[in-house]
């Protein structure tokens, strides 16, 4: 039985060990990985890749350079968020085409374009700012699968405790094309929830007259 979202965001929590026995069903993945698909993006890039991974075997390489963490192992998928480098480079003829999605006259297609290189100067000058950019953006498409996630029961757990490039290195990324943003396994607790603790509303929110 679907959650409700507030219901969904309070079953989240980051879960540290998941029941091997049971595996997510594929309509249920897909429905996870369409929550990340459908996630706003800035300029409508859609700057990011999703790997997902069930063989035990490649898990089982990834978990020690995932600082050992026993959740890579123990769930039933194991995505990997990868940001964009390459496809948000105007030269590699990528950004015309996800402009063109949306049918326009030439000098508004210009436009956009011009608006685009101009204001993202800065941030196309190298990869590793074009990279800060990308993976900033993969955190929303994050949270949407993992809320995504809940709403069906499905546990998860966020990671950034890992050696980057080892990781990239096992999994054969080309590093000019797409670099590692995190990573988030999916699948079914084990244990019982801890309790959810949060700063009080008042202490997160302020309302400016």
């Amino acid at each position: 039985m679907e959650k409700t979202f507030e219901e969904a965001l309070n079953f989240r929590h980051a879960c540290k060990v998941f029941d091997e026995t049971k595996k997510i069903s594929d309509m249920d993945i897909r429905y996870i990985l369409e929550a990340g698909r459908k996630s706003p993006s800035s300029f409508g890039m859609e700057a990011w890749k999703f790997l997902v991974i069930t063989n035990e075997a490649l898990k089982a390489r990834l978990r020690p350079v995932c600082w050992d963490q026993v959740q890579v192992t123990s769930c039933s998928h194991l995505v990997i968020v990868l940001a964009g480098i390459e496809s948000v480079k105007p030269e590699f003829g990528e950004v015309k085409k996800r402009f063109q999605r949306r049918e326009m006259p030439q000098e508004t297609l210009d436009f956009y374009m011009d608006i685009y290189a101009s204001h993202l100067a800065d941030t196309l000058s190298s990869d590793e700012k074009i990279e800060a950019w990308t993976a900033k953006q993969s955190y929303i498409a994050l949270g949407n699968m993992m809320t995504a996630a809940a709403v069906l029961g499905i546990d998860s757990c966020p990671i950034e405790g890992f050696e980057k490039e080892k990781v990239e290195e096992i999994l054969e990324l080309d590093t000019s094309k797409y670099r590692l943003s995190v990573v988030v396994p999916f699948g079914y607790r084990l244990n019982e929830q801890s309790s959810q603790i949060r700063l009080d509303f008042d202490e997160v929110v302020t309302f400016l007259q």
